[in-house]
């Protein structure tokens, strides 16, 4: 009866830390969404908020590192349970990551709007980038919600999708600047966001491959099954 309660319990704080950690990937979506939206339209009170709701998500990984913490104390998990709680550890600093990004596309998205740049053009430019990682992101969430080993090998192809769309942005916007030099500063500040979308790409294959970590016990990471050879499919 004794082992029976403490397991329960476990199992509701657990499940609590794991509902936290969702609601932490619901903010830091919201976050990214709202910034690409900043970077399209130039609305500078909404990057503002951008940004100031980094610090709600940094508050919740303190916390929720907190609670995992404590939660390894007290109850000194052992195998598939201790796979669980160190993979969601990674998973919140991936989300801590990817508000950092959503964070600084907002103030480049700011930036932009104060200099009166060609902001609609630039957007168009990252904007397939862009959907790619909002998928990746949402899909890598469902599948961290469901423990979905499947669906989340499936999305981790997606991640040489994006290094290649991010590697063509790059080319086309160094030739812009070679060719007019007065494009230099909108140019630097798209290829900011480039970069900060396809590192987004990245935290979502991460969350990916930790949940592949707790459904089967393997580490995929700097693997040719982490790595999918789909980047050869795809045109130079």
């Amino acid at each position: 009866m004794i082992g029976e309660h403490s397991s329960k319990q476990y199992d509701n704080e657990l499940e609590a830390i794991r509902s936290k950690v969702l609601l932490m990937g619901g903010i830091v979506e919201t976050q990214f969404l709202d910034a690409m939206t900043c970077f399209r339209i130039g609305n500078p009170e909404r990057a503002d908020r951008v940004i100031r709701e980094d610090d709600v998500v940094n508050q919740l990984e303190v916390s929720l590192d907190d609670a995992c913490s404590h939660l390894l104390v007290r109850r000194q998990p052992a195998a598939n349970d201790l796979r669980t709680i160190m993979a969601t550890i990674k998973v919140i600093i991936d989300l801590e990551r990817v508000g950092d990004e959503a964070a600084k596309i907002a103030r480049v998205a700011k930036n932009l709007h104060q200099r009166g740049n060609g902001v609609v053009n630039h957007y168009e430019m990252v904007r397939g980038i862009a959907n790619t990682a909002t998928d990746m992101l949402h899909d890598a969430l469902d599948a961290f919600a469901r423990n979905d080993g499947k669906q989340a090998l499936q999305l981790i192809a997606q991640d040489a999708i994006i290094d290649h769309e991010f590697r063509s942005i790059m080319r086309n916007l160094i030739t812009f600047m070679m060719e007019d030099p007065r494009t230099i500063s909108a140019a630097l500040d798209t290829l900011w966001v480039a970069k900060a979308i396809e590192r987004i790409g990245d935290h979502a294959k991460n969350i990916a491959e930790y949940v592949i970590y707790v459904v089967e016990g393997k580490d995929i990471r700097h693997t040719k099954l982490a790595a999918p050879a789909i980047s050869e499919e795809l045109p130079e």
